[in-house]
């Protein structure tokens, strides 16, 4: 079994405690800090002066899990990366991923552009010239799976949302708008298609009660991260980058729970976008889709494992 304080961590987030004040406040040293940063054990003598200084119980701001199966996709998808081979499913995820989902928002990145960026660094220019922010965005999806596969078993949290929106908006044009908010909920409100959002003054509310309402279920099954990912796209709560994040966050939950995830690719979109809109009245055409997709991820799981 493992400790983790991602409870400790969502609690200081929600009541604006920075580490920094956690630290001076309980007289810890930094090399503790750095400890519980990092889900290493510490005393329980921090542990009760952590609870005596935020008003909680121990149970309240730590977790105890199983370690990560080696056999699990999870172990598979982070050992790949660590080791940076090629031509494996992490490899193969990555591709798919990062151009199926820029692709439904928008990219012109063929997939073989998004390959050939994600294995030389490098851009291939063919006749017709790139989109420079759909090259930043692929380059960062990049990198948001990566954090995913970092905090997969991490309690979902706004923080980590928010993280994620950060990675995938960062030095693109839109993030050099002041009102853009990267890395933070929308100042103005959107729409999707005809269909309105959350305003942006209910937006964090929303989210927390989002979250409360998921992290207290006791046993993710797909239909609960299924339903979690509509009530996220219905708040819709960045100006933008809200599909792409809200896909991630299907593959980290999945991760989490020991599910098989699933990749919307060119042939699931329309259903995807029917499901979401019909989700309210319907919840089985979005599901349907969903399984459906996960079950050419299996089929891609099945490949590398020589099933």
């Amino acid at each position: 079994m493992k400790v983790f304080y991602d409870k400790l961590f969502d609690i200081l987030e929600q009541r604006n405690i920075t580490k920094t004040e956690l630290r001076e406040n309980i007289k810890i040293s930094t090399a503790t800090l750095a400890k519980l940063s990092k889900n290493e054990p510490v005393s329980m003598k921090v542990i009760g002066d952590i609870c005596n200084f935020i008003g909680c119980q121990p149970g309240d701001i730590l977790e105890m899990r199983k370690e990560t199966s080696k056999t699990s996709l999870l172990y598979q998808l982070r050992e790949e990366k660590q080791i940076h081979l090629k031509g494996g499913i992490y490899h193969q995820t990555q591709v798919k991923l990062a151009y199926n989902s820029n692709h439904m928002e928008g990219s012109r990145l063929t997939e073989e552009q998004t390959r050939y960026i994600y294995e030389t660094n490098t851009i291939g220019i063919d006749k017709e010239p790139a989109n420079i922010d759909d090259i930043i965005e692929t380059v960062n999806h990049f990198q948001c799976f990566d954090y995913i596969l970092d905090h997969a078993e991490d309690i979902l949290s706004e923080n980590i949302i928010k993280r994620i929106h950060l990675i995938l908006k960062s030095n693109t044009s839109d993030s050099r708008l002041e009102w853009f908010n990267t890395g933070d909920y929308k100042k103005r409100p959107n729409m999707v298609g005809d269909s309105k959002t959350t305003p942006p003054g209910r937006v964090k509310k929303e989210m927390q009660l989002l979250l409360s309402g998921y992290q207290q279920k006791d046993g993710i099954s797909i239909n609960d991260i299924i339903e979690f990912h509509y009530n996220f796209e219905k708040i819709h709560p960045f100006q933008d980058g809200n599909g792409r994040v809200g896909r991630l966050i299907i593959f980290k939950e999945c991760l989490k729970y020991n599910i098989v995830p699933f990749i919307i690719d060119e042939r699931h979109k329309l259903y995807y976008y029917r499901g979401l809109k019909e989700f309210g009245n319907e919840k089985g055409y979005l599901t349907d889709t969903c399984l459906s997709a996960q079950d050419e991820y299996k089929k891609l799981i099945g490949y590398f494992s020589g099933g």
